[in-house]
């Protein structure tokens, strides 16, 4: 499946109610340690917060602390995280990393459920969340295609969401370099389950809201802009994705 066979929609407004029945899921990622920055878009309130990864620029311990207590001022009763590949610490393969180290600073974030190949059941939703992207350039979770099948084989066929770093081939997945950046393992896996909402980020420019009528494709990167957005004048930003499932 490819691009053409999506289409492009409308998130659930943030400033009306949700119905009774449904969970408002509130879905950011790449915040790369901009939350304190003055032009950040405030956080819509919601049942479930997503940050799908890369919310550092290289995973200290400062920009960790300063996440988890950023989180802190949300008033969402459940926060979802998964790490992406800019959060290198909270890999343990990653050059000196190891299990303990990477569990020390998953430990910091007190005020969210980190999922890394792992599920939690909220509202009645199974949620999946995993970090790894393509291997490119030197950073975290960094995956060849064989490595990345064994750990797409990981998701539960009952999946509800699915929380991904890096986004599906042809699915908000376009860099500036007019490249298709996702990865085609992991579209022929959502295929396969059927999730009713697929989150991720990485590729700043592909953000957006998606649709094949059967799953919704949210790429909910925060920063805009490509390569190079962190050398720009000023930093400009998406507004969080809003989804009433």
């Amino acid at each position: 499946m490819g691009s053409k066979l999506v289409k492009e929609i409308q998130g659930s407004d943030p400033t009306k109610p949700k119905a009774n029945n449904k969970t408002r899921i509130v879905c950011i990622s790449d915040t790369h340690s901009q939350t304190d920055n003055e032009d950040f878009p405030s956080i819509p309130d919601g049942d479930i917060l997503i940050h799908s990864g890369d919310f550092s620029n290289h995973g200290t311990h400062e920009d960790i602390e300063k996440f988890n207590a950023w989180l802190g001022t949300l008033p969402h009763q459940h926060k979802v995280v998964i790490a992406g590949n800019h959060d290198k610490t909270f890999d343990a393969t990653f050059e000196n990393n190891n299990e303990e180290s990477a569990k020390e600073v998953q430990d910091k974030l007190t005020n969210a459920t980190y999922l890394q190949d792992s599920m939690i059941e909220l509202n009645n939703l199974k949620i999946f969340g995993s970090p790894w992207v393509p291997k490119h350039g030197h950073w975290g979770f960094l995956l060849n295609e064989s490595q990345r099948l064994e750990k797409w084989a990981q998701i539960p066929e009952d999946t509800d969401v699915l929380i991904t770093h890096g986004p599906p081939h042809g699915i908000g997945d376009l860099a500036d370099s007019d490249v298709h950046l996702g990865c085609k393992h992991l579209l022929a896996k959502v295929k396969e389950v059927k999730p009713k909402l697929h989150v991720y980020g990485h590729i700043h420019e592909g953000a957006g809201i998606r649709t094949d009528g059967t799953t919704i494709f949210a790429n909910a990167g925060t920063v805009s802009g490509g390569i190079g957005w962190h050398k720009r004048e000023k930093i400009t930003f998406n507004q969080p994705i809003v989804i009433d499932l």
